[in-house]
Parts: C-alpha cells; sequence; structure tokens
C-alpha cells in the first residue's frame, strides 16, 4: 500500500493521462471491435463462420483423425506465444530486481525521458502485467482448443446422426463444437492485442506522448487488419 501510495505521489500527471489512455485504447478497442463485427465481418467473425462448418462437415465423415489432428495442431500457435511470454516475463523480473542498472540502460536510450528509479519500478510492472494477461488468454486458448478436439473426437458417427428424428440435432452439435473452437480463437486473439499494445507501453519508456502515439498505432493497426485487410475480403468472397 505504502508503494502506491509513493507511486501517486512521483508519477508526473502527463504519465497519469498517458497511461489512463493507454488502458482506455485497449478496452475501448475491444468492445469497439466485438459491436463492429456485428455490422462489418471481421477476420475472427468470418473464421468463425467457417469453422461452424467445418465442424458440419465433421459430422458427416467417419474417420476424423485429419480433424483432430488439425485441431491440436492450431494449439501450436498460443503453445509458442506462452512459452515466449514466459521468457519476457522472466526478463522483466530481472529488469524490477535490478533497477539501478536498468535505469541507466534507458537514460542512454535516445530520447528517453529522465524518470526515477520509482517511476520505472512502475513501468516495469505495467509491461509485466501485460504479459501476464498475454500469458494467462494463451494457455487459456491451448485448453480450448483441447476441448475443442475432444468434441471432435466424441461425435457420433454419421449413421447415428442419421437415425436422430430431429433435423436439428447435427446442427446443433455443429454449431457447439464450432462455437468452442471459435471461443478458443478469440482467446488467442486477445492474447495476441496484448501482445501488439505491449509496443505501445514500451514506448512508454521514451516519453507519455509517445505511449500516447503508440497506442492510436496499435489500435490503428489492429483495426485495418481485422476489418480492412485482404484476407478479410478473401474470406467472405462467395465461391
Amino acid at each position: 500500500m505504502e508503494f502506491l501510495l509513493r507511486m501517486i505521489k512521483v508519477l508526473p500527471l502527463a504519465d497519469w493521462l498517458a497511461l489512463g489512455a493507454f488502458f482506455a485504447g485497449w478496452v475501448g478497442y475491444v468492445h469497439f471491435a466485438k459491436a463492429r463485427a456485428q455490422r462489418r465481418p471481421s477476420v475472427l467473425a468470418s473464421t468463425n463462420r467457417i469453422r461452424k462448418e467445418w465442424m458440419l462437415q465433421t459430422t458427416y465423415r467417419e474417420n476424423r483423425i485429419v480433424d483432430g489432428a488439425v485441431a491440436q495442431s492450431m494449439a501450436s500457435s498460443p503453445s509458442f506465444f506462452a512459452s515466449t511470454t514466459i521468457f519476457i516475463i522472466g526478463g522483466l523480473m530481472a529488469a524490477i530486481g535490478a533497477t539501478d542498472k536498468a535505469s541507466e540502460l534507458v537514460q542512454e536510450l535516445p530520447f528517453a525521458a529522465r524518470t526515477s528509479t520509482l517511476v520505472l519500478d512502475l513501468k516495469l510492472l505495467v509491461l509485466t502485467g501485460i504479459f501476464v494477461h498475454a500469458f494467462f488468454r494463451f494457455t487459456w486458448s491451448m485448453r480450448q482448443y483441447s476441448f475443442g478436439a475432444l468434441l471432435i473426437g466424441a461425435a457420433p458417427s454419421p449413421k447415428s446422426f442419421e437415425t436422430v428424428t430431429d433435423a436439428e440435432y447435427r446442427r446443433r452439435y455443429a454449431d457447439r463444437s464450432g462455437r468452442v473452437m471459435g471461443l478458443a480463437a478469440e482467446t488467442f486473439n486477445d492474447g495476441l492485442r496484448a501482445v501488439y499494445f505491449s509496443f505501445a507501453a514500451v514506448l512508454w519508456f521514451l516519453s507519455p506522448l509517445a505511449m500516447v502515439l503508440g497506442t492510436a498505432s496499435v489500435i490503428w493497426v489492429l483495426y485495418q487488419r481485422e476489418f480492412h485487410s485482404e484476407v478479410v475480403a478473401m474470406l467472405n468472397e462467395q465461391v
């Protein structure tokens, strides 16, 4: 508690405003992207639609080994990022343990703001928190992909679907499986966003203004890639 009170007193107003703009931009973009996806297809919404179609086609196949292998291979990306964030978190914790040397290194950077050791500790803690959040999202995505693979393995045989009088049974099973795979992708996407915004947080070591400009740049890049990239057009192209 005493540490936080000291932080509040020591951290300049410009840094507090930059930090507020950073988190407001991050949280605001997450909510904006979800609302925007309801009106304009995004990469995530487009691929989620394909995942449901994939799960529907899976119910027609007797041999689902390939489907299970594909589901497990999708977990390799969040697994890689989870491992990477562990190393980054370890490096940041080491930097916090040697703040004096880290402060000297930061001050040698061109255009870097001259700050106290206490303020540098706060900046390192914020950056560490971002990667901790990313780590939890990546690991949860890995588990969700495993749940999706379980649903593929537990799917009834095609003949079982045909014997059910309710024609919606197959669709409901495919929608449920596709939704689980979609949730895994959404969680992975949350982790990737955290990595993107970590670059804006790194700019805080230069100046509060650089952090604000970096946050705006990250939001612009994410928006362009999620809603106006060429891959979005290709995913939604009528075959």
